[in-house]
């Protein structure tokens, strides 16, 4: 075989290895946004979610000290097609704080199953054919007396060793037995840079606003801060810890705080993603 043959061989197969690398690759860099690239076909993978929204001080008339929401997610990813990818998730949440609005004050610690989600994202614009990727996303959810529906468009690009992704989200859920219902808006904006085949470092944002019965705007807040990901060849993790850093109740003021909400929103939320793929 000549030099030039032997080049094209070697070139050839550096191609295929390079494909099958970025075909394997379904790590998430960021945990409040998601990026648009979907599975390829075939791919399955299993992600554990763990989420921290720690510190409230108020809930309704119930005053809250210590307060500490865990959520549990998991979830079994498959790629149906390379443009389609869906999710099944079983959720559960544990609630404790200590109620200071009665006396004597009463710690208060709740586990409750959160329901079954399905989640489906299709990839309209390729970001390695496009100048901007595009995905949709639906994710119903529903626990036997609830329900949610929730919906985004995910925007994101790689540059270099730069990516970024912005997430637009809507999503109504359906409380206490159907007979309320709760509006949410949210936008969130990753921004990661890959120190290493290994390691990538970024920023997290997310802007999140409730409307009770689409009736009013009550609260907003504003949630910033550091993400961290590390992957392998079988699994990764991200981790990014957001403490708020502004918020507002439109209802008056009934967490005594003049620069965060703390009624519907925590001043510290923390997630964490493993993946493992098989």
């Amino acid at each position: 075989m000549s030099l030039l043959n032997r080049t094209r061989t070697h070139l050839g197969i550096l191609a295929i290895m390079a494909g099958l690398h970025t075909a394997a690759a379904t790590e998430r860099i960021f945990t409040y946004s998601y990026e648009p690239e979907t599975m390829p076909q075939g791919a399955l993978e299993f992600e554990q979610w763990v989420t921290l929204r720690t510190q409230r001080t108020q809930g309704g008339e119930v005053k809250k000290q210590n307060f500490n929401r865990w959520e549990i997610r998991e979830e079994l990813e498959y790629g149906v097609t390379d443009n389609y990818t869906v999710g099944f998730y079983l959720n559960a949440k544990a609630e404790s704080f200590r109620d200071v609005s009665v006396t004597p004050h009463q710690d208060v610690s709740e586990f409750e199953f959160a329901g079954i989600s399905l989640e489906n994202r299709y990839m309209v614009l390729n970001p390695a054919e496009y100048p901007v990727g595009v995905t949709l996303y639906l994710e119903p959810t529903f626990t036997g007396s609830e329900a949610a529906l929730e919906q985004k468009i995910i925007l994101g690009q790689r540059h270099g060793d730069w990516k970024w992704a912005l997430n637009l989200v809507h999503e109504t859920e359906w409380e206490d037995n159907f007979h309320e219902t709760v509006g949410e808006v949210e936008a969130t904006f990753g921004l990661g840079r890959q120190l290493s085949p290994r390691w990538t470092v970024g920023l997290e944002l997310r802007n999140h606003s409730e409307i009770p019965e689409y009736s009013e705007w009550e609260s907003m807040a504003l949630h910033l801060g550091p993400v961290v990901s590390y992957r392998q060849e079988k699994w990764w993790g991200t981790l990014t810890v957001m403490p708020q850093v502004w918020g507002k109740n439109f209802d008056g003021n009934p967490d005594d705080n003049r620069w965060l909400e703390l009624e519907d929103h925590e001043r510290v939320n923390i997630r964490l993603i493993l993946g493992f793929n098989f």
